[in-house]
């Protein structure tokens, strides 16, 4: 076996099933396994992954793992010579996987890697490619100081922003959501730590396979990840388990540092999470009382580009979704032009959020993350129609009408 995929899901059934469908477009003449576990979920996932995935290992949880734990399960599963740890609500594109393989093959020093994720919109997520948390990497990200001097080599650490996205080179942090790395580093270094439930899991794992002595790589290839699909930003739990995961890092890694230098840091990771539950209830209470002027649906458009035989069924689909939807139909062979033509920039400039809705009957994910990817436009998203599942997915909801 060459590359084994772990997926953990928790209650995300119809993004996992469009991820499980991106690798197997592009896992097509290698020898792949899928592993998916899941965290005790409640909205039918394994029963929809068995009945549309019979080939693909499922192991269900009679209780939520954490996201360490599950990804454990899996690579202990895992027979191939390389693991890929990927978030269900990611879309990776035909030749990823076969580009990964030919990367680590080359280049015998690397130990795992992790690529360019793009938002919904195209543009690219600063947590591709981050440097270890060390506590002065930490205050200046807290600081502001790493957004305000972005080339600086040592004030924006943290996220690396200095480097070139359009090349190859030497990270320290490898995002969870898109980690490949070789089998036997993972386990040289001792797997994730199930300290963490869940976030700075992938901080932890990369620090830790850099002391096997092999490096860290980043890699200029797309994909696309909704972010959050899994989890709640809103809740109580995500504050405390985000800063808590920062805190386990720190008293692990470098609890011998001066407490002096050690202490402040710390402060401060507490002060962020209060400030951001303080906000999160602050924002939950004018919601209550009906003061928020934060309308987060004044607007949303759908522009469905599909196939003409798809036109009555995803026009139904849209309408008894209520959906203000607009459809530009084509046939297969027009494809690639009318991808090329589709202008972006004009949705742009409407109020709240345009959804360009692809018919992946015609598109394929490749062609897709791509387009936005060179196209980049506020409140312009992606969205994916899949005729054969009667689906409509965007990064916020799905749309069927089948259950």
């Amino acid at each position: 076996m060459t590359v084994s995929v772990v997926i953990v899901n928790y209650n995300v059934k119809y993004y996992i099933a469009q991820c499980i469908d991106s690798v197997m477009e592009s896992a097509h003449g290698m020898d792949v396994e899928i592993i998916v576990v899941d965290n005790h979920s409640s909205d039918g996932s394994v029963g929809y992954l068995r009945k549309n995935f019979p080939n693909i290992r499922i192991m269900a949880s009679s209780h939520n793992l954490g996201f360490s734990r599950a990804n454990n399960i899996g690579i202990r599963r895992a027979t191939g010579e390389f693991v890929l740890l990927l978030n269900p609500d990611t879309v990776i594109q035909k030749h990823t996987l076969q580009d990964c393989v030919n990367f680590m093959r080359e280049h015998l020093d690397c130990g795992a890697l992790g690529v360019c994720q793009r938002h919904p919109d195209g543009s690219r997520a600063m947590e591709s490619r981050r440097g270890i948390p060390s506590p002065m990497t930490a205050f200046y990200k807290m600081s502001g100081l790493a957004t305000r001097y972005p080339n600086n080599r040592r004030l924006a650490h943290y996220y690396m922003s200095y480097l070139p996205w359009d090349e190859p080179n030497e990270i320290e942090v490898i995002s969870g959501a898109f980690l490949f790395a070789r089998k036997n580093v993972v386990e040289q270094a001792g797997l994730l730590d199930e300290d963490y439930f869940m976030y700075g899991e992938d901080i932890d794992l990369s620090y830790c396979m850099l002391q096997t002595g092999y490096k860290n790589y980043f890699l200029p290839i797309d994909i696309l990840h909704y972010k959050g699909e899994s989890t709640t930003k809103s809740s109580f739990r995500y504050v405390h388990v985000f800063y808590q995961a920062m805190l386990i890092f720190l008293s692990k890694h470098f609890s011998s540092m001066n407490i002096l230098l050690r202490l402040p840091i710390q402060v401060a990771i507490y002060v962020k999470a209060g400030f951001a539950l303080c906000s999160m209830l602050s924002y939950r209470m004018r919601k209550m009382l009906g003061f928020d002027s934060r309308k987060k649906k004044d607007f949303r458009k759908y522009v469905f580009v599909i196939d003409k035989k798809n036109l009555e069924e995803c026009s139904t689909l849209a309408s008894d979704n209520a959906l203000e939807a607009e459809f530009i139909t084509l046939s297969a062979q027009h494809s690639n032009n009318l991808i090329r033509d589709i202008n972006h920039h004009k949705f742009s400039e409407r109020k709240g959020c345009v959804f360009i809705v692809y018919d992946l009957s015609v598109f394929s994910f490749s062609q897709i993350v791509e387009k936005f990817a060179n196209n980049v436009c506020e409140n312009v998203y992606i969205g994916t129609y899949n005729p054969e599942r009667k689906l409509i997915i965007t990064h916020d909801e799905c749309f069927t009408s089948i259950e």
